[in-house]
């Protein structure tokens, strides 16, 4: 009888080992930004109606914002860490705001913000890292 326990017992262990294994975890694979979120970013960027900005200044930031959005999923593709990714994007931002600042001025670089910021609200998730430009 002992035996048979036993014997019972191991057989409940085996199965048990065998379910623990094939329950590892997956880790999600990472998906890059399309082309098309790409074109969501500039379009809301470049909306510019209702802050007045002179054609000089439409014209600088609309080229600003090109080359910006491209930085963003240049990094977001690349081959670094995590952490790597986000220093380059905190300098890029940082880069960024001095460009803004010193084309719009406090006042509207305020405006602009808050409305851009309502612009990429909806696809800000989809963003991943970059969302922290945001």
């Amino acid at each position: 009888m002992k035996k048979s326990i036993f014997l019972f017992a191991i057989l409940i262990m085996a199965l048990f080992s065998f379910n623990a294994e094939a329950q590892a975890i997956k880790t999600p694979k990472v998906e890059v930004p399309t082309a098309d979120l790409k074109k969501q970013l500039l379009g809301a960027l470049d909306n510019v109606q209702g802050l007045g900005l002179s054609a000089d200044q439409t014209s600088k930031l609309k080229t600003n914002n090109k080359g910006f959005a491209d930085e963003i999923f240049k990094i977001l593709g690349g081959t670094g860490t995590d952490d790597a990714k986000k220093g380059l994007l905190n300098n890029l931002g940082g880069e960024r705001q001095k460009f803004l600042t010193g084309l719009l001025g406090n006042d509207l670089l305020g405006k602009y913000t808050k409305k851009i910021n309502g612009l990429v609200k909806p696809f800000k998730s989809k963003l991943g890292l970059a969302s922290l430009l945001f």
